[in-house]
């Protein structure tokens, strides 16, 4: 089964300010990732190609940086996940710029049951709870913040 799923964000800020939150990812002083609310994206060493890591049980491995433009995260877990995700800094004008966040794969095995009831709804949650980060550190707002439905509070509480 086939999955591409975008989530973006139009920031009103340059191209080049945007950019630096994907520089910040698994850091100390990360500005992309909602560790807040998820749990953190970490790596085996500082973001560049080849770095391993995830969050929880999600893992991959940075198989393309551009310093703030992009990364490229390869998935090794969970089982079934054969794909990537990544970040991409768009230019839409001067002073606007598109973060857009796209999970480009294919799930066999259980990964077809469990994608679409299970990581779905938490990867769209989790990936919502971003944008919201990006635009807070951007704008010192978050116009329309994200919203948990019931069946994702209902997962996060059976996680627990």
């Amino acid at each position: 089964m086939g999955v591409y799923n975008v989530h973006e964000r139009l920031l009103a800020r340059k191209e080049s300010e945007v950019g630096t939150l994907i520089d910040t990812l698994a850091g100390t002083d990360d500005k992309l990732w909602a560790r807040e609310q998820w749990p953190p994206m970490e790596f085996d060493r500082p973001l560049t190609a080849g770095a391993a890591g995830g969050h929880g049980p999600i893992r991959y491995t940075v198989t393309a940086y551009v310093p703030s433009t992009w990364v490229r995260l390869t998935f090794s877990g969970p089982r079934g996940f054969h794909g990537f995700h990544e970040y991409t800094v768009l230019a839409a004008d001067k002073e606007h710029t598109l973060l857009r966040h796209t999970l480009a794969m294919n799930v066999r095995g259980p990964a077809r049951l469990t994608w679409p009831l299970i990581w779905r709804p938490l990867h769209d949650a989790c990936l919502e709870d971003s944008l919201d980060r990006a635009e807070l550190v951007c704008t010192g707002t978050v116009a329309r913040p994200a919203r948990w439905g019931r069946y994702v509070r209902l997962l996060r509480n059976l996680a627990r």
